[in-house]
């Protein structure tokens, strides 16, 4: 790392704004010539070049007159990728007349933080900023290290994450940060940039003369998924196989849309969002979008295990006693899934989704079991009444009046005695009007009066 430190002493020969703690001298050679990819040949230089993103940089935001007059503090970039987070970390910098100091959390260790930090400070918060890519790949340790020079004022940081930074950033870098989220770009504009980069002769594709079909430019839009790079890099690659000055069509678009991946990263936010969204679809009686988000979690390689256990707590969860055959299927799908295995289970979570999505609903289960826990909570635990108590365990001295305190249910009418089985009567059940359980309810209804005429009596 001793090359690193040289930087240091050789900083104020050196004519670069962009700094990247880098190594790799191949990596270095394929960005500087014709490797260089497309997406990174038509990023923007300017703020008015940024696309998708008018509610940070829109017409009368703060924002970008903060950046012109170099006013900004400590900055996390939130959002998906292909949204620009580089890019306007870039921007920033060259706006604001000062240098950037790039640095990705991804392969850089604790050695080149140091480093960077130096750098840093050498240059001043006033005219630097330190570039964080991926800050949420950093551990509570190497975020740390940041804080004494970004609270001091001896640096100021620019990081930017594609995770809820509130769950990956530590929480004193953040409060010393201004928060800012990116939005995944529309439609509209995607196809707006990806015309423009057909037309640009400089940094685009416009000396190729390459005609195009609108239909291909807008499925290319709805494939990136509001990810700019991704349009960028699906253009690109669906070119490479069109003479000069030909025309892009649909066919090619839909040739290569068979073959695509989509968004959705196992462990992290995709999939917890896509899994919350798969159960409120549930929840909420919509089979057609329950099925589209399995599908989403099914094709993006989710396990099929995950999504099992995540029905069968649902089936209690929100279905409950409206139809207790959904905790039967749910279960039997579980087993399914960890017996028969993909592709074949997916045909079994189908049938579960569907039968889960269009069940009455009631969850009463979960509100139950939560009365009862406050009632134990809010008062003294009520003692068992001897009669109920067992008389046959271990170190139990029989005693007749437990007996005859006690009253057999079947040697009643309708199985009920009468009998009290709290000290004090909690009412904590309260059943809905939906599928089986309004039967419930009626049922409850019946032996409630039976129990009050005998203790009447």
């Amino acid at each position: 790392m001793a090359h690193q430190s040289v930087l240091v002493w050789l900083a104020p020969f050196i004519d670069k704004n962009v700094f990247t703690m880098n190594t790799d001298s191949s990596s270095q050679a394929k960005q500087s010539g014709s490797f260089k990819p497309l997406a990174e040949r038509m990023r923007p230089k300017k703020i008015a070049d940024v696309r998708g993103q008018d509610h940070l940089l829109g017409k009368n935001c703060l924002l970008p007159r903060l950046i012109r007059e170099n006013r900004l503090g400590n900055l996390i970039l939130a959002g998906p990728p292909g949204t620009g987070k580089t890019t306007l970390a870039t921007v920033i910098a060259e706006e604001s007349g000062c240098k950037l100091i790039k640095l990705n959390a991804v392969t850089s260790n604790v050695t080149e933080l140091r480093e960077s930090l130096k750098l840093a400070k050498y240059y001043g918060a006033s005219k630097c900023f330190l570039f964080v890519d991926e800050i949420h790949r950093f551990n509570k340790a190497q975020q740390d290290l940041l804080l004494p020079d970004i609270e001091s004022g001896d640096a100021r940081l620019i990081g930017a994450t594609t995770h809820n930074p509130r769950y990956y950033v530590n929480d004193p870098l953040l409060s010393r940060s201004q928060l800012f989220s990116l939005e995944p770009i529309a439609v509209d504009i995607l196809k707006k940039a990806l015309l423009a980069c057909l037309k640009n002769e400089d940094s685009g594709l416009g000396t190729r003369k390459y005609k195009a079909q609108e239909n291909a430019i807008s499925q290319i839009a709805k494939i990136a998924e509001g990810d700019l790079r991704k349009a960028y890099n699906i253009l690109e690659t669906v070119v490479e196989g069109i003479p000069v000055g030909g025309k892009l069509t649909e066919d090619e678009v839909t040739l290569f849309a068979k073959e695509r991946s989509i968004r959705y990263d196992r462990n992290e936010d995709e999939h917890y969002d896509t899994a919350s969204a798969l159960i409120k679809s549930m929840r909420g009686n919509d089979p057609d979008a329950a099925m589209y988000w399995l599908a989403k979690m099914l094709t993006g390689g989710e396990d099929p295990r995950f999504i099992a256990r995540r029905l069968v707590i649902f089936a209690s969860e929100d279905v409950g006693l409206a139809d207790s055959r959904a905790l039967l299927i749910a279960d039997a799908t579980f087993r399914a899934c960890e017996s028969i295995g993909i592709p074949e289970c997916e045909l079994t979570l189908s049938h579960c989704v569907l039968f889960l999505s269009t069940c009455p609903k009631s969850n009463t289960a979960t509100l139950a079991l939560a009365a009862a826990r406050q009632a134990i909570q809010s008062e003294p635990v009520q003692s068992i009444p001897p009669s109920i108590r067992d008389r046959h365990g271990r170190n139990k001295k029989y005693q007749k009046s437990d007996e005859d305190g006690y009253q057999y249910s079947h040697d009643f009418p309708d199985n009920i005695s009468g009998q009290s089985y709290l000290e004090k009567e909690v009412n904590l059940y309260h059943p809905k009007d939906e599928g089986a359980e309004s039967v419930i309810a009626k049922r409850l209804a019946h032996w409630k009066n039976i129990r009050n005429q005998k203790r009447s009596s």
